[in-house]
């Protein structure tokens, strides 16, 4: 893989394109405690990111800088070209970059169809009575939007769950309706706080098939956080590795799996 600023050619022939996003020297603190010191790494068009690391690396606390929730003491976020400036997690939305949770954040009594409507607000133009009356333009716009969501739900397959109330389905489920929700805000950033979480093999194997559809079909730059190696190794590009806030390594699957440091890490091996 040759990187450059125009980008790098990956190991499946995709043509990855320049920085979408770049983190430069992030530092996080909770009160006297360090969550991530001094971390750099990029994420770039069209490419699968994995961030990883034990327990307790930071994982979490970086998407929540890269989606806005947290703001760094120390540090810059650049998102295409421009430094983002401190902003509420909804403008970041509007930006173009969606997230799922690794606990699941759906509305339990809404159906599957009604929790993927939700990822479409931000997109509605009528006003708030407007949709409540359900009349003219507003109807027209509901029309439309719902119409997209169809169009997600029939790609990730849950056809059959539409109008099931999604308290009822079983997790891995779920899962794959929280994808629909994120996707239905036609991201061009996806963060994905781990996907595989408490999944079955089966339940994985799917889930790994949709991500790559996502990034392949509607060409969705990914960000994911991961937990199964085997996962990370076959779905990513390139991958960053963080241990007690910091960072480790930054490279290829192939790259990390050979790191010493990376080895230690996950070993357990005394810092």
């Amino acid at each position: 893989m040759k990187d450059t600023t125009q980008g790098y050619v990956a190991e499946d022939g995709r043509h990855i394109g320049g920085v979408m996003m770049e983190m430069k020297n992030i530092t996080l603190r909770f009160g006297g405690v360090v969550a991530i010191t001094d971390v750099s790494f990029d994420i770039r068009e069209g490419e699968i990111r994995a961030i990883i690391g034990p327990n307790g690396a930071g994982k979490s606390s970086m998407l929540n800088v890269i989606n806005g929730f947290y703001h760094p003491q120390e540090g810059e976020v650049w998102f295409r070209g421009k430094k983002r400036p401190s902003m509420p997690p909804y403008e970041i939305a509007e930006q173009g970059i969606a997230r799922t949770f690794q606990n699941i954040a759906l509305f339990k009594g809404m159906t599957t169809i009604e929790n993927v409507m939700t990822g479409r607000q931000l997109m509605m133009k009528k006003n708030f009575l407007w949709q409540l009356l359900r009349l003219g333009p507003a109807l027209d716009e509901e029309v439309k939007h719902r119409r997209r969501c169809e169009e997600i739900i029939d790609f990730l397959e849950i056809q059959a769950i539409r109008n099931t109330p999604v308290g009822s389905l079983p997790y891995g489920l779920q899962k794959r309706v929280e994808l629909a929700r994120a996707l239905a805000m036609e991201p061009k950033l996806l963060l994905l706080d781990e996907p595989m979480a408490g999944m079955n093999v089966e339940e994985k194997e799917d889930m790994s098939r949709f991500i790559l559809d996502v990034n392949d079909q509607y060409g969705t730059t990914i960000a994911l956080i991961e937990h199964d190696m085997s996962v990370v190794m076959d779905l990513a590009d390139r991958v960053v590795v963080l241990d007690y806030g910091k960072q480790l390594a930054d490279g290829t699957p192939d790259e990390v799996q050979k790191n010493q440091a990376v080895i230690d890490a996950y070993l357990g091996v005394e810092h």
